[in-house]
């Protein structure tokens, strides 16, 4: 079921910087490449936890790591509870979206972070992942996105969003992350569920097939970016969007 868009998304994950960085700035925002960026300082406390989320965005995936293999194996018994992983490296995995029998190798785009990511999403909103997992909700297309690629297109589309590989940052939607990051720890984990479960919707509301997946992207990141912006939103849970995760 997956084989097309896999080989779609695979310059995703291969060359994440290529093409999730094509065309993905929001237009919402009205503004040139040649106009001048506002500059955000930081608290000592946002800068200390911009730090810690810097030091996991660094870290690789690497199947060599007893930790690494360890989320890995609790990725899948989150997953499929009811059914035994039979090994690392095995065609298993493709029930959960990946591309191929080794998970590893999709990481490149999102490194270890991403897989925290879906682990977060799985042991804190169990009912939220298995149905976008299972595709449970709305009227699915033929041809569905594949959930686990997709995940690690999420954690990557974020950090660019939020400027968090950069040393402040270079947007009030990132600023404004970075105070809900000062007040908890989780936050990037949080924002990752809320923007998991507001691109499915938007995917089932524009009826979107595998060839929409990059426009889907660009929506949500524009839904998200307008929520962050919004007078009345003082922490990640006031976002409007977090009520699809909740339901």
């Amino acid at each position: 079921m997956f084989t097309d868009i896999q080989i779609c998304l695979a310059e995703v994950v291969a060359g994440s910087a290529a093409w999730l960085g094509r065309g993905l700035s929001c237009v919402c925002a009205q503004r040139r490449e040649s106009d001048a960026r506002p500059s955000f300082d930081l608290t000592p406390a946002q800068e200390e936890c911009l730090q810690r989320l810097q030091s996991r965005i660094e870290v690789s995936y690497d199947s060599s790591i007893s930790e690494h293999q360890e989320a890995l194996r609790a990725l899948w018994n989150a997953s499929f509870p009811e059914e035994e992983l039979r090994d690392l490296i095995s065609e298993q995995w493709k029930e959960m979206g990946w591309q191929g029998k080794d998970p590893s190798t999709d990481f490149r785009g999102g490194g270890f972070i991403s897989l925290e990511n879906l682990l977060f999403f799985a042991r804190n909103y169990p009912k939220s992942f298995q149905d976008l997992l299972r595709k449970q909700e709305g009227d699915r297309a033929l041809w569905e996105y594949p959930f686990a690629v997709a995940g690690v297109n999420i954690t990557f589309m974020l950090i660019q969003m939020l400027d968090l590989e950069a040393v402040k940052p270079r947007s009030m939607a990132g600023a404004i992350f970075l105070k809900f990051l000062s007040e908890n720890e989780s936050a990037f984990d949080l924002l990752y569920c809320i923007t998991f479960k507001l691109m499915d919707n938007q995917w089932l509301a524009m009826h979107a097939s595998y060839m929409d997946f990059n426009t889907v992207m660009k929506s949500t990141r524009c839904q998200l970016e307008r929520e962050l912006l919004l007078e009345d939103v003082s922490r990640l849970e006031d976002l409007p969007s977090y009520s699809l995760l909740t339901r």
